[in-house]
């Protein structure tokens, strides 16, 4: 079966950097969708980034991480990852990678997504 296996997650003072990676066990992310969600505890998962195969392998990114995120492939090594830049507290969550094949218009949206990886904790905080 395809996994998908997140890394990179830990303590970061708020305003730092921290880069997340995802690599696929047994999968490929050559031809799909790979997008990064997150889950603050006690709260709903939401969009973060996502980076699309086709159309030039455009990029996306939700409104709360905008000009401070940055998603990007590694095709060589099959990785994906998620550098995150002038962290705020309210960043903290639960980071998870995701792969699926969804239309541009359902790009954000959880059900797109076939295989997810297990989640690392970004814990923002002084």
């Amino acid at each position: 079966q395809v996994q998908l296996v997140e890394s990179g997650g830990g303590l970061v003072q708020p305003g730092g950097s921290l880069t997340l990676s995802c690599a696929a066990s047994e999968g490929t992310f050559s031809g799909y969708t790979v997008a990064w969600f997150r889950q603050p505890s006690g709260k709903d998962r939401e969009f973060v980034a996502a980076s699309r195969w086709s159309g030039g392998s455009n990029t996306y990114y939700g409104d709360s991480v905008a000009g401070r995120f940055s998603i990007s492939r590694n095709n060589a090594r099959n990785t994906v990852s998620l550098t995150m830049n002038n962290l705020k507290p309210d960043d903290t969550a639960i980071y998870y990678c995701a792969r699926g094949r969804p239309i541009l218009s359902s790009l954000r949206q959880i059900s797109s997504y076939t295989y997810w990886g297990q989640g690392t904790k970004v814990d923002v905080s002084s």
